[in-house]
């Protein structure tokens, strides 16, 4: 198999720079409409698939993102890998604005948006104890230029659109988290029941309102950071390309067998409506 690259691009990264043979391809999956087009090409001889999260011109609310409809279409389209960019707030004084996040946990206190590929009529349960792909992750940070690093943090994911109140922002620290966002769940979730390789890197924007010596958060914060790190997130993707082997080996930690053991429901039991759209999520066990 040939690795191929998916990115999905969260607020601020909407493109990517010098794909050849670049074209924006429509997909179809029986999950809904992705966010947008993919914009295919090939980066450093590697095959590159871009998903713009909020679709060109940030129309979608995290709430609206079709969380589903967007993984389905990349593994559609032969990703073996995806790595994707977002927007944080910070809940800890060392991570600052501008600062780079290698995400590797999750609490997720979404409510509104569906999780599973699976459901009744075919039921699965995969593991997310540990749901980034340290081998992916790895590589992200190998390849970032500029911007601080940070090796592991925990992100809580919030349902939004409106940022935290004081109070939540507080609660969340003393639970542990490290970031706060409203796009990275369900999305890894997905990527695990879907068995790709998942890395999320986070892009420091703000403290959220916890901190003392900053006002509360507000957009236009929000974006001139965004702006300041959108180049470093373009150029750490075209490193990566570069740097990802072009022939697909198993993943060291599974990731791409996640669903081996993972289906409940026995074959004759199974509704066809749900298999036949699991076809390209989990084709390789039905």
């Amino acid at each position: 198999m040939q690795t191929m690259l998916g990115v999905i691009g969260g607020s601020g990264v909407y493109q990517i720079d010098g794909l050849e043979g670049a074209s924006w391809v429509r997909v179809k999956s029986p999950f809904g409409h992705p966010s947008d087009d993919v914009l295919v090409g090939r980066l450093a001889g590697l095959p590159i698939a871009f998903l713009p999260r909020h679709g060109r011109g940030h129309v979608h609310t995290p709430s609206t993102v079709p969380y589903r409809a967007n993984i389905d279409a990349l593994k559609r389209l032969g990703v073996t890998d995806v790595v994707a960019v977002s927007a944080v707030g910070s809940l800890r004084a060392d991570y600052a604005p501008g600062d780079f996040v290698i995400v590797d946990q999750y609490i997720d206190r979404t409510f509104a948006r569906e999780k599973s590929f699976f459901g009744p009529g075919c039921v699965a349960h995969v593991s997310v104890a540990h749901p980034t792909c340290p081998r992916l992750s790895a590589a992200c940070a190998d390849a970032i230029d500029g911007p601080k690093i940070h090796m592991g943090g925990t992100y809580l994911a919030m349902e939004g659109p409106q940022f935290s109140t004081l109070a939540e922002s507080r609660l969340y620290r003393a639970w542990g988290a490290d970031l706060i966002g409203m796009t990275g769940m369900p999305e890894a979730k997905l990527a695990r029941e879907a068995e790709l390789c998942y890395a999320s890197v986070a892009m420091v924007t703000d403290y959220d309102c916890w901190h003392d010596g900053h006002d509360a958060v507000d957009v236009s914060q929000v974006i001139q950071t965004l702006t300041a790190n959108a180049g470093a997130a373009r150029a750490m993707i075209a490193r990566l390309a570069a740097s990802l082997d072009k022939d697909r080996t198993p993943c060291p930690h599974g990731c791409d067998r996640a669903l081996t053991h993972a289906i409940m429901t026995p074959p004759d039991k199974r509704d066809p409506a749900l298999v036949a759209s699991l076809d390209a999520v989990a084709g390789r066990v039905l």
